[in-house]
Order: structure tokens, then C-alpha cells, then sequence
């Protein structure tokens, strides 16, 4: 059966299982393959997108859950016209590996528009979920703080 799906501000239909993890439609299907597999388990982070703004781990979404418009790393920014989050994670030279570092930006996007001000704790608490195994958490950390001046300065 088809289903409608708004991802990135542009319509979709896609003819799966109802049960196939948004995750995999987004990169099987759709194409958008910033959104990683970490775990299969949402225990890691990696695979974090938004639906209606809020962080969702995708690898746990199914297909017929998906309650609203979908957001990916492709559609906070661009090479070309960053989203502040992404230039702040740039400019701290966040990304080791970088694997993890899509679900990190949206995780922290997602702080910033509820706390657009969050606090070391408020950024820790909201962060706790997302895995970086190369252990950037400093860096992230400064990252999200940079980005919450650069909004307050816009």
C-alpha cells in the first residue's frame, strides 16, 4: 500500500510494509543517506531525525507511525547555506569519524529550538542518547553553545 510521506519539505510515496523503520525508507528508498544505522535498537543516536520537530531515532519508527513532516540532516542545511548548528559544528571541528555527527546535529537542533539558551546540564541531559565513540563531548558541547549565541545574534 502507498504511503505519503513529507520529508524535507517535498512529498513522497513510497509502496512498503507498513512495518519497514522509517530509517530504511529514508535511505533505501528515498535516497537521503545522512541519517546513519547505528544500533537497529535506538540506544545509539545515530539515526536521529525530526517529525513535526521533534527527535525521533528512526531505526525504531515504523513506516505507519510516522505521525507528521519529516526532517533529516539533508533538510536542516547545505554545503553551501549551513544551519547555525551545522557551521558551529565546523567551526569546532566537532566531527572526528563522523559517523555519529548527523544524529548528533539533530539531536542538538532539536534542543535549540525548545532552549534556545540550554545550560551544560540542559545540553548533557538532552545529548545523553547520542553515542559519539570517538568521545567529542566537549567539543558538541561548545558546538551547541555557539550555535545558541549565533540565534540569539540573528
Amino acid at each position: 500500500m502507498a504511503t505519503a510521506l513529507k520529508i524535507n519539505g517535498k512529498q513522497h510515496q513510497v509502496d512498503l510494509p507498513d512495518d519497514v523503520p522509517l530509517l530504511w525508507v529514508l535511505r533505501d528508498e528515498v535516497g537521503l543517506t545522512g541519517t546513519k544505522f547505528g544500533c537497529g535498537v535506538a540506544a545509539c543516536g545515530a539515526c536521529t531525525v525530526h517529525i513535526d520537530g521533534e527527535a525521533v531515532r528512526s531505526c525504531q519508527v515504523a513506516l505507519s507511525d510516522v505521525w507528521g513532516d519529516v526532517t533529516t540532516i539533508e533538510g536542516i542545511g547545505s554545503p553551501d547555506a549551513m544551519a547555525a548548528i551545522q557551521q558551529a559544528w565546523v567551526d569546532h571541528q566537532v566531527a572526528q569519524c563522523g559517523y555519529c555527527q548527523s544524529g548528533q546535529i539533530m539531536q542538538a537542533a532539536a534542543l535549540l529550538a525548545e532552549n534556545p539558551a540550554p545550560s551544560d546540564t540542559d545540553i548533557d541531559d538532552a545529548m545523553q542518547g547520542n553515542l559519539c565513540r570517538c568521545g567529542t563531548y566537549p567539543r558538541i558541547r561548545a558546538a551547541i553553545h555557539d550555535a545558541a549565541s549565533k540565534l540569539k545574534e540573528a
